[in-house]
C-alpha cells in the first residue's frame, strides 16, 4: 500500500480564556475515521509545486532543511493552506499591499471551484494579485498513518494563527460541523467519550494546551521542529539470517535503539532462554510459554550488575527459573512483580527460596487465572521508589487489566516496564470484574504525564514512541466505546448477546462471547459515568437531566 503525502493547518486563536483551536467534524460516511474531529487538512497533489511561485516570506530550501527534506517543503505548506481554505473557508493569503486578507476579499467565492479542482491554489493566486506567507506558518509535527487504516498517510502538522475578521465555515461534504475549543477542553471530552479524537489530534492538542497565548505557540514551533525519526528499513538477523525490517515492524524500534549505526547486529526474533541486552544494566530474558495470549513467551527482566533486581519471574517452569539465577548467579537481592496473573508470579516463590529475596507487588485478587500463592513483603504505593543497581524504579498502580497491575518506570533511562497494561499487537484484554475498563484509561492517561522514551512490554520487543503508542491505545478502546454507546441508543434496552452482535458486527461471530466480555467493561464504564444503567437483564440509557 502506498503512503501518500499529505497536510495539516492548525488554525489558532487568542481568547480571554487562553488559546482556542478549530476542529472539523469528518461526516459519517468517510471511509477514514467518520464522526471523527480533525484539523484542516489532505493530500498533495500534483499542482502544488506550482504555487512557489506565489509563495512569500521562506524560501523552499530552508522550509525543505527544517523539514529533513531534499526539497519540496514548501509543497506541504501549500497543500495545508489550500486544505484549510477547502474545508474551513479560511486563506492564509495577503494582497499586493502585503495585508492579510479578511472575510469580505473576492477569492473567498472561488472556495467551492477550488474543492471541485476546477482551479488550483496557484491560478487562485495570480488571478487575484495574492502571495502566501508561509513564514506565518510553523512545523508542529511529522505523523506516518500505522499499519491497518484503509488509507496511510505520511502527514506534516503545520500550525498558524487565523487571520483577523475571516469566519470559519465547514463545508457540508467532506466536514459537518466545526468548532472553535480550548484544547483541554477538547482532550477532555474525547476523555468523556463525548467526542471522537483521532491520535494525531490528540497529541497535538495535548501540544497546545501547555500555550497560554498564541505568540507563545507560534515561538516555541519556530524554535522547535520535530526532530526526524528513523522511516527507513533497519537491518537486523533473523534465523541468523541478515533482514531489512520495515517500520512499524514489530522488532524495529529495538533494532534502531540497539543497533544505532545500522550495522545489523540485533535479532528481530524473540528466542526463549536468550538473553537480551535491553538497556544498561537491563537484560530481557523470555520464558519459554508461547501461545495466543503470550505471544512468544513473558519477558522477564534483570536489573543489576553484580546485585541483581528480578522483574516478573514468569511461570513456574523450571529451565526458565534456572536460567534466571545461572544469568545472576543467584545474587538476586529483590523481585518485583506487576501483576499476579500466571504467567507473571508463580516462579518467585522458588526464587525466594533459593536466594532470600525480597518480594514487591501486591496481592491477588479473588477470581480465576490468579496466583494466589503470591505473597509479597513490601506493597509499594503509586509512586513509591524501588532502588536497584540499574537505577531506581518509579512504582505506578495502572489497574484496568487488574485491579492489583503495577507499572515500573526505570526513573534515569526513562524506560517503562509495562507488564500487561501495554502489549505488543494486540490489545490488553479487559475482562470483568477485576478488569475494569475506566480504571484502563484513566491510567493509562495517567502514564502519558510520565517521562517515558521506551515501553519493555511483558510480551514483544522495545516499543519506541511511547505517546503514540498510548495514545493509539487509548483512541482504539474510546472508538469502540462509541459504537457500544451508539448501539446502546438504538437498541435500548437491550440484552448484553444483542448489544454486542451490533456494536462488535466487525469482528467474527465466533468470538463474541469472548467479545462479549469487552461489551460488558464498556458498559460498565459508561454506567460509572451515569451514562447507562441495567435492569433485570437490560441495558438502558440514562436520561439527561
Amino acid at each position: 500500500m502506498n503512503i501518500r503525502p499529505a497536510a495539516t493547518l492548525i488554525l489558532t486563536r487568542d481568547t480571554d480564556n487562553g488559546i482556542e483551536v478549530l476542529l472539523l467534524q469528518r461526516t459519517w460516511d468517510a471511509v477514514f475515521l467518520p464522526g471523527y474531529y480533525v484539523f484542516p487538512g489532505g493530500a498533495v497533489n500534483a499542482q502544488e509545486p506550482e504555487g512557489r511561485a506565489h509563495v512569500v516570506g521562506v524560501e523552499d530550501a530552508d522550509i525543505s532543511q527544517t523539514m529533513s527534506l531534499d526539497e519540496g517543503g514548501a509543497d506541504y505548506m501549500l497543500a495545508a493552506v489550500r486544505e484549510c481554505f477547502e474545508e474551513a473557508g479560511i486563506l492564509l493569503a495577503q494582497d499586493a499591499s502585503g495585508q492579510l486578507i479578511g472575510a469580505d476579499h473576492g477569492v473567498h467565492s472561488e472556495r467551492m471551484a477550488l474543492f471541485q479542482e476546477e482551479i488550483s491554489l496557484a491560478q487562485l493566486c495570480a488571478k487575484h494579485g495574492l502571495t502566501v506567507p508561509l513564514d506565518r506558518l510553523a512545523y508542529l509535527s511529522h505523523w506516518v498513518t500505522p499499519p491497518g487504516p484503509p488509507r496511510r498517510f505520511d502527514t506534516r502538522f503545520f500550525v498558524a494563527v487565523v487571520p483577523e475578521g475571516q469566519v470559519a465555515s465547514h463545508d457540508g461534504t467532506e466536514t459537518i460541523d466545526h468548532v472553535w475549543i480550548a484544547p483541554a477542553q477538547a482532550l477532555e471530552e474525547h476523555r468523556a467519550g463525548a467526542r471522537l479524537l483521532g491520535l494525531p489530534t490528540i497529541r497535538t492538542l495535548r501540544v497546545l494546551s501547555e500555550f497560554g497565548t498564541t505568540g507563545e505557540m507560534m515561538r516555541y514551533a519556530h524554535a522547535n521542529p520535530p526532530e526526524a525519526f528513523p522511516d527507513q528499513p533497519w537491518p537486523a538477523v533473523r534465523k541468523g539470517k541478515p533482514v531489512m525490517l520495515e517500520p512499524n515492524a514489530p522488532a524495529y524500534d529495538e533494532a534502531v535503539k540497539l543497533d544505532p549505526e545500522g550495522e545489523g547486529s540485533t535479532r528481530a526474533e524473540i528466542v526463549p532462554g536468550e538473553p537480551v541486552e535491553v538497556a544498561a544494566g537491563v537484560i530481557r530474558l523470555t520464558a519459554p510459554n508461547p501461545g495466543m495470549m503470550t505471544g512468544p513467551g513473558t519477558n522477564t527482566y534483570i536489573l543489576g550488575h553484580e546485585r541483581f533486581t528480578v522483574l516478573d519471574p514468569g511461570p513456574a517452569n523450571e529451565a526458565h527459573i534456572e536460567r534466571i539465577l545461572e544469568l545472576t548467579g543467584g545474587v538476586v537481592d529483590q523481585v518485583v512483580v506487576t501483576h499476579t496473573h500466571m504467567d507473571h508470579s508463580p516462579a518467585v516463590a522458588q526464587l525466594k527460596a533459593r536466594t532470600g529475596c525480597r518480594v514487591f507487588g501486591w496481592p491477588a485478587p479473588e477470581g480465576a487465572g490468579q496466583d494466589s500463592s503470591f505473597a509479597p513483603d513490601d506493597q509499594p504505593g503509586h509512586g513509591d521508589l524501588i532502588v536497584t543497581e540499574a537505577g531506581i524504579l518509579k512504582v505506578l498502580h495502572t489497574p484496568g487489566h487488574a485491579s492489583n497491575h503495577l507499572c515500573y518506570l526505570l526513573l534515569d533511562q526513562e524506560l517503562l516496564f509495562s507488564g500487561d497494561h501495554i502489549m505488543q499487537g494486540s490489545t490488553v484484554v479487559i475482562n470483568p470484574p477485576d478488569g475494569d475498563m475506566k480504571a484502563y484509561i484513566d491510567s493509562m492517561y495517567d502514564l502519558l504525564a510520565e517521562p517515558v522514551r521506551f515501553i519493555a512490554p511483558a510480551h514483544g520487543f522495545l516499543m519506541g514512541q511511547p505517546a503514540a503508542v498510548m495514545d493509539y491505545l487509548i483512541t482504539h478502546r474510546l472508538s469502540r466505546e462509541h459504537k457500544v454507546w451508539r448501539a446502546l441508543e438504538a437498541l435500548a434496552p437491550v440484552s448484553l448477546k444483542d448489544l454486542t452482535a451490533r456494536a462488535y458486527d466487525d469482528v467474527p461471530a465466533a468470538i463474541h462471547g469472548l467479545a462479549a466480555r469487552s461489551a460488558l467493561a464498556h458498559l460498565l464504564k459508561l454506567e460509572a459515568e451515569h451514562r447507562a444503567f441495567a435492569d433485570d437483564g437490560l441495558w438502558h440509557v440514562v436520561a439527561p437531566d
